[in-house]
């Protein structure tokens, strides 16, 4: 079960000094490849970060609020989002909502389908004023296009965050602004995802014109 993980790792494995140092190799290892993609990314991405913040910012600013929404992992992170924006590190909390309420996720997907718990809720809640934050490790998650083209007919802002080449989210009409963490492992993508997060909200903060803090690399 672990083996995609630790090919190291034999069954019959029993020397447990050198199965830990090589254990502590891995995760070494993945802690670089995590530091360098997180870094390569908030610079290549920087000026994408950039623009979705001052757009997220003038929305928020006209009394807009902000709506995301993922699957598995993805939901987690976007869960995460409307928690940092709501209960912010520092400063004042801005309006955001999490689509994954799993009360109303369950109710859509056994009475509708699944390919439609985001975008039905977007109907409900949403407005032209408002934000739309999808997150997918492959960029082309359905039911997360799905919402971005309801959000489109209702005049939501839409970013998106993907991994991989950014998939059908990244050509996608319905994505105003698009980051893209260009990794192929799902484990190291969703690690930076989250950092970019992180640089979204304090890109936002600035932007409405609080002072910066040195938050990004934590």
């Amino acid at each position: 079960m672990t083996d995609f993980l630790y090919p190291f790792i034999e069954s019959e494995e029993r020397d447990a000094p050198a199965l830990l140092a090589d254990l502590a190799r891995s995760a070494e290892s993945k802690a670089r490849q995590s530091a360098e993609l997180r870094s390569v990314t908030l610079s290549t991405q920087a000026d994408v970060i950039a623009r979705a913040a001052d757009a997220m910012a003038t929305r928020f600013a006209a009394g807009g609020r902000l709506f995301t929404f993922g699957n598995g992992g993805s939901a987690t992170d976007a869960a995460g989002a409307a928690a940092l924006f709501m209960s912010p590190l520092e400063g004042h909390p801005l309006p955001a909502r999490s689509l994954a309420d799993e009360a109303v996720v369950t109710a859509l997907g056994n009475d509708v389908g699944f390919g439609i718990v985001f975008s039905r809720q977007l109907i409900a809640y949403g407005g032209e004023r408002d934000i739309a934050f999808g997150v997918s490790t492959s960029g082309s998650s359905e039911n997360v296009l799905a919402a971005f083209g309801e959000a489109r007919r209702r005049g939501l802002l839409t970013v998106g965050l993907a991994g991989f080449d950014g998939g059908q989210m990244a050509v996608s009409p319905d994505v105003d602004h698009c980051i893209v963490v260009a990794a192929d492992s799902v484990h190291r993508v969703q690690e930076v995802q989250a950092a970019v997060t992180l640089a979204l909200w304090e890109a936002v903060r600035r932007a409405l014109g609080a002072p910066s803090a040195p938050v990004t690399g934590r």
